[in-house]
């Protein structure tokens, strides 16, 4: 069998197979860990057909390392476990080697995670910045503020662990580093990347629980983040990490300056330099909750006020509607609605999409008007114009995939002709083929704006639809 070769911390052989899955390519690794692509091999009711495995070495090592080894993978386990969220990569199972003939893997634990297309790192080496920068950040915002919710800091952002998913969204990953708090502190273990570590964390002292850290250190990567994916620059002076680390230390004697680059567009610079703020007294006045919104404004997502709500009576193969043009219509048409007011102002509007749903927005982000299916659908403006009338004259900008990932359909297939065909002519292009696809779970704007007529149920993106 070939190998992926002796650069990776965990060297696994294409083809190896542990449980369902059988192993592909490589696709990342890390001094603690190794990511491979792999395809089930055996049936698995309620897991995608592709996924990345995520093997934390073992075999070979002392004693002292086997335990600090487990301590990662514990890290990773436990809050992946405890937390579902859009904005965090998902765990699907985890499993453990046990292969005597394979010394280096045997006893390794591997995690059976959400496949990515890519991370922001591999989007930053590219000549020019992200034309999309803005709003990714706004997403990376989302993930730590549900992170600090929960009572977690990351304690490891940095581009490589912000992963990109087919519908072009971003999710935090790589956990081997997040902490729980412990009243005001968690502790985490003394590896971070210099790049995106607080001042007062590369002078503190360690004890036997490892280094205290604080959500303010995401804070202030954050702001580094920001400056690099806006400006393709630091925010302090320096051809290597060192000289940059060196910098940092000089500024937060007061020795020097930031020195922002003049082409971090000025409504985000006041954000930047909040988030590098010297000390962690001078970051903690603010938190993610309140720098999600400046974040957001920033990124020119406008925050709306969200419109009213009307949940209907679920017929099959029949949406739930909603927005200011089809209420109208809606109470006109159905019998047994709920009205639902809600003022609070909001900047995503994903949230009114029903469990069990797929739902698809008018506007970006979740905003505008909505239709829910639980179905099917071969034809969404038959039976008078009832079933999505809004599609008549606007398009769709946003989707949320809102299913079941037990259900052996969970990712959903979308069409610009009805009876999930492809409506225009082109070469490259089956008729069957789909314009679109979103993995369950997955929430994000479409980057086209499509007149969408149709979508169905499958199994998997990327797999056949006539075939699910």
């Amino acid at each position: 069998m070939s190998t992926s070769g002796g650069a990776y911390a965990v060297d696994v052989p294409k083809g190896y197979r542990i449980g369902p899955w059988v192993v592909g390519e490589p696709l990342a690794s890390g001094a603690f860990g190794s990511v491979y692509a792999a395809r089930r091999g055996t049936p698995a009711d309620g897991l995608p057909r592709t996924v990345a495995l995520k093997f934390l070495p073992t075999g070979l090592r002392t004693p002292r390392q086997l335990n600090h080894l487990r301590e990662l993978a514990e890290r990773e386990v436990e809050l992946l476990r405890k937390l579902r969220s859009p904005r965090l990569i998902r765990m699907y199972d985890t499993l453990t080697v046990d292969d005597p003939e394979h010394p280096a893997l045997d006893g390794a634990t591997v995690l059976v995670l959400e496949k990515a297309e890519g991370s922001l790192a591999g989007l930053l080496d590219r000549p020019l910045p992200p034309v999309n920068g803005a709003a990714l950040l706004a997403e990376v915002c989302a993930g730590l503020r549900q992170l600090h919710r929960a009572g977690w800091v990351h304690g490891d952002l940095k581009p490589a662990n912000v992963l990109l998913m087919k519908d072009g969204s971003a999710r935090l990953a790589d956990f081997n580093m997040a902490a729980e708090m412990e009243g005001t502190h968690a502790y985490t273990p003394a590896f971070s990347t210099s790049d995106y570590t607080p001042p007062e964390l590369l002078w503190s002292d360690i004890g036997e629980r490892g280094q205290q850290i604080r959500p303010t250190a995401d804070i202030w990567a954050l702001g580094v983040l920001a400056h690099l994916v806006l400006t393709g620059t630091y925010p302090l002076p320096g051809g290597t990490p060192s000289a940059r680390r060196d910098a940092v230390v000089r500024y937060a004697r007061g020795l020097d300056e930031l020195r922002l680059s003049p082409e971090l567009p000025e409504e985000w610079r006041e954000i930047v330099v909040d988030c590098l703020a010297r000390t962690h007294c001078a970051r903690a006045v603010q938190d993610t909750e309140a720098l999600l919104g400046r974040v957001e404004r920033a990124a020119g997502l406008a925050s709306v006020r969200r419109l009213p709500r009307w949940v209907r009576v679920r017929r099959p193969g029949r949406p739930v509607v909603v927005g200011a043009g089809a209420v109208v219509a809606a109470m006109a048409l159905t019998a047994g609605l709920v009205e639902v007011l809600r003022d609070d102002p909001v900047t995503y509007g994903y949230h009114r999409c029903p469990k069990l749903s797929v739902c698809f927005f008018s506007e970006r982000y979740g905003n505008g008007e909505m239709c829910a299916w639980e179905s099917d659908d071969r034809d969404w403006l038959a039976q008078g114009g009832r079933t999505c009338p809004w599609t008549r004259t606007k398009k769709v900008h946003s989707i949320f995939n809102n299913g079941d990932a037990a259900s052996p359909l969970h990712d959903v297939a979308y069409y610009v002709g009805r009876g999930w065909k492809y409506r225009w002519k082109d070469v490259y292009r089956d008729e069957r083929d789909p314009v679109g696809c979103t993995s369950v779970g997955q929430q994000g704007n479409l980057t086209g704006t499509y007149v969408v007529l149709s979508h169905r149920w499958i199994e998997e993106c990327g797999a056949d639809p006539q075939n699910s």
